[in-house]
Parts: structure tokens; sequence; C-alpha cells
């Protein structure tokens, strides 16, 4: 399998020094220096994962430049308006869903922490009725994956915000009452940010990302069928069957 050494001492530092120093007067001038201690060792470990993903999951290899977030913050709803992120990161998600509202793989880094995590984050509301729909009918399936050792080992229970009540339309005494009330179904961890810096970066991610997969596969199962059907539907419109 292919391999990857690790992030330059520099890459966190820059981080440091983007945390102090959040403008654009400061980063113009060092924009190279991001693009060379952070975005082409990125560049290369999304590559890394990419080759083993196109064995165990042909379906999540992503090209680098979809994969790895814009340094620039989007500030038009937020009260900070700093303008850079202080971390770098990549997504991996299904080819046939994009990254609005699957199940994906995410590895984030900075000179704080790194970051690993798995599943659903922000799923739209048609997408969440869908997987509650799913979870309504294979609940006891759902918690066989997430409980499995590897997995609550390498990244502990599912997290991810919820309801105080059952969602609207559901029986309050569901069996699956505690899934349908949540908004987000993921799994997270942070590791040492000296990870960064060492091949054990890619060693310890891809092992969460092989534990992550059966529950990633798992989640996107109703998506990818919606997704099927509203394709169809929308070729049938097109030809005028």
């Amino acid at each position: 399998m292919a391999q990857w050494n690790g992030f330059a001492p520099e890459a966190l530092e820059f981080f440091r020094q983007l945390e102090e120093n959040n403008t654009r007067e400061w980063f113009q001038p060092r924009k190279q220096i991001y693009d060379d201690t952070l975005r082409e060792p990125m560049i290369e470990l999304v590559e890394t994962v990419n080759s083993r993903l196109a064995d165990a999951a042909p379906d999540f290899v992503t090209e680098p430049t979809k994969a790895i977030y814009r340094i620039y913050r989007d500030t038009r709803f937020s009260k900070d308006k700093t303008p850079y992120k202080t971390h770098i990161g990549a997504l991996w998600v299904h080819r046939a869903l994009g990254k609005n509202g699957c199940a994906a793989l995410y590895l984030g880094i900075s000179h704080k922490e790194v970051e690993v995590a798995g599943g659903v984050y922000m799923p739209p509301d048609e997408d969440l009725r869908t997987l509650r729909d799913y979870l309504c009918e294979t609940h006891e399936e759902f918690r066989a994956l997430a409980s499995a050792k590897k997995l609550t080992k390498l990244l502990g229970e599912v997290q991810g915000a919820q309801l105080t009540r059952p969602p609207k339309g559901y029986p309050a005494e569901h069996p699956a009452g505690d899934l349908l009330r949540r908004k987000q179904i993921y799994w997270y961890v942070t590791l040492d940010p000296a990870m960064a810096l060492s091949k054990k970066l890619l060693t310890e991610t891809w092992q969460r990302f092989e534990v992550l997969l059966p529950v990633v596969h798992f989640l996107n199962k109703p998506l990818l069928a919606k997704s099927k059907k509203t394709r169809q539907r929308t070729e049938f419109d097109r030809v005028g069957w």
C-alpha cells in the first residue's frame, strides 16, 4: 500500500501564527508557505487514502481538489469575521451522493488536534426523514454495527445533536425512539496534533476509517436508494414516456 510520511513542523507552526494574525494582510504574503507545508502534503495524504479506499470502498475515492476544504471562511452569516480557517480538512464522500447530507469520512489537522470522524453530520430534512424511516425497520442491525468492539474502542459511542421528544410523525414508544430523536449520527475523536508530523497519522486515520466504513455504508443505503429513484423519475420526465 502507498505510504505517507507526515507534515513538516512548519505546518503546525503556520496555524499557530495564523490564529494570532488572522488577517488578509498577514496571510497573503505567506500563502506560498501554506501551499507548500499544508495544502500540498494534504493532497498527497488524500491520494494515499484514496489508494486504500480503491480496494476497500471504491465509491469513496475522492479527487483531492474536491475532498480538501478551502482555507477561506464563509463569514456571511457569522459574527466571527476572521477570514481564514486555522485547520485543514478533507472529506471523502460517496460519488453518487455528494457532500450534502450523506454519510462520509473526515480528517482535520490543526496545531491543536487531529480530528477523525465519520457518519452523517448535517443532513437536509428530507434525508433525515429517509434515515429515520430506515432506522425504524433496521434499528437492531444498526445497533449491532454501532456497538462493534473495534469501532467503540477507536471512536467511542455515536454522537450528534438530538431532539428532546420523538420527531413528529413517529410513535413515542417505538423501539428505535432514541435513534429517531437524533438529528445527526456520527463518530468523532481527537488525537494529539503531534501525530500529524509522522506517518502514524496515516496509520491511525486509516484504522478508524476501516471500522467506520460498515456504518457509513449502512447509513448511505437508504440515501442511495432514494437518489436512484429520483434519477429514474427525472429520466422518465425527460423522455416523457
